[in-house]
């Protein structure tokens, strides 16, 4: 058995679609576990929808440009169909209902609620797509094997309940259909409320479904060859590893590398399941493996992180900064769920970057000045060089302004104006 991903760049329009079914049929026969993401920038519009109807404006426009979105990709894959049509016409009368209820007030919540939408109107469709085409396949719900607690935004998945229901609903499904169609980036409660687990968390449910079912391995479909040491848009001469370890991935996904969401890697890493990550433009290269293997280059590998805010925070009695600030402040921290991308102290100052929505890290600020002088930068980039070199690192730096650097052996970091 194999996990795919496809993300929503791969589902992003009836071709994309097309394409996936290129690749499944190039899998004929192997028993697959498909989990997808929302269609190109669905999770972004759907984040538009639920601003205007938390601010109580008139989302029946928003609706329709959705709904058209998805119902012109289904005509143009299966002209006059109107099954398909018909199941999107349920999910659209679903979310015009919750729409339809009052907003309660607790954003997060109602994020995971309508957000997720954008997964079950894909995967829906590529279903009854793939059925129409000759795959056959069965559709499962996310929402009811991926279990996780009640923190909406960043599930944390109850392992012991997942297991045992995706052991339960998999296998049984694939004795039927050599295909399972599932979704990526959400999951579910006990209140039977959707929860989703953080953006670009459809590698994460990847690694969930492959970890539970002692997969053979989980190959994610990208717009890129294979894992790259830097993001071509920004580095056009990025070259493509073959291969590395989970040691070495880890620290790249820890960093922010966002070929790979930081919560996936480890589950494999427990059942030494290796993770595939190749070009869905084309399948029949290798392109590369996250393994149990050697660490065969040194080659430096950069990430780059936009819209960051470097937090300086000083103890108004001019203390230093110790155990007990750093206890408060961490508490703070995770209260307000602020994530440290980078941290760094002096004796009398302790500075952080992160990328957290700027909303929340304002409101951090506001829980910390009662004891301590804050001052910070906004629309900072944070660069990440690992296995630095001196001409790597005058490549990101040349020309800009260092507020902060912190330096280790292999990894170098730097908080640029």
């Amino acid at each position: 058995m194999q996990v795919f991903k496809f993300g929503g760049a791969s589902v992003k329009d009836a071709p994309a679609i097309r394409n996936l079914l290129r690749i499944l049929q190039l899998y004929a026969g192997e028993e697959l576990v498909v989990v997808i993401s929302a269609m190109g920038k669905t999770t972004n519009f759907l984040e538009r929808v639920l601003k205007a109807y938390s601010q109580q404006e008139d989302t029946a426009d928003l609706v329709e440009e959705l709904m058209r979105y998805h119902e012109d990709i289904l005509e143009e894959l299966l002209p006059d169909d109107r099954e398909g049509k018909a199941r999107l016409a349920t999910l659209r009368a679903a979310l015009e209902r919750k729409l339809a209820e009052p907003f309660s007030g607790r954003y997060d919540y109602e994020y995971d609620q309508i957000v997720s939408f954008g997964e079950l109107m894909s995967t829906t469709l590529i279903s009854y797509y793939l059925q129409a085409s000759g795959v056959s396949n069965t559709w499962l719900c996310a929402c009811e094997l991926v279990m996780t607690d009640t923190t909406y935004r960043e599930g944390r998945v109850d392992w012991n309940l997942t297991g045992d229901r995706i052991r339960q609903a998999v296998p049984a499904a694939l004795k039927d259909h050599p295909v399972v169609i599932t979704q990526g980036f959400i999951g579910g409660t006990d209140e039977q409320t959707r929860v989703t687990l953080g953006r670009e968390g459809s590698d994460y449910t990847a690694a969930i479904f492959a970890y539970c079912l002692d997969a053979e391995r989980v190959t994610i479909w990208k717009d890129v060859p294979g894992l790259l040491n830097a993001d071509p848009k920004r580095f056009p001469d990025a070259v493509k590893i073959d291969e590395i370890p989970y040691q070495e991935a880890l620290e790249l996904s820890y960093y922010g590398a966002s070929v790979i969401h930081p919560k996936t890697l480890k589950p494999l890493q427990n059942k030494h399941i290796p993770l595939n990550v190749k070009s869905f433009f084309h399948p029949e290269e290798a392109g590369s493996m996250i393994g149990d293997c050697p660490l065969s280059t040194n080659i430096s590998s950069f990430i780059v992180k936009d819209n960051q805010t470097l937090l300086t925070i000083f103890p108004k009695d001019f203390s230093f900064v110790a155990e007990e600030n750093l206890s408060e402040i961490f508490s703070l921290f995770a209260q307000y769920r602020v994530r440290i991308n980078m941290m760094q102290n002096s004796a009398l100052s302790f500075s952080v970057c992160t990328g957290t929505e700027l909303d929340r890290v304002k409101d951090c600020v506001q829980a910390l000045m009662p004891r301590y002088k804050v001052k910070y930068n906004e629309q900072v980039t944070l660069v990440t060089i690992r296995h630095y070199t001196p001409e790597a690192i005058r490549r990101v730096t040349e020309g800009r302004t260092i507020l902060l650097r912190q330096t280790s052996r292999t990894t170098i970091q730097y908080v640029l104006l």
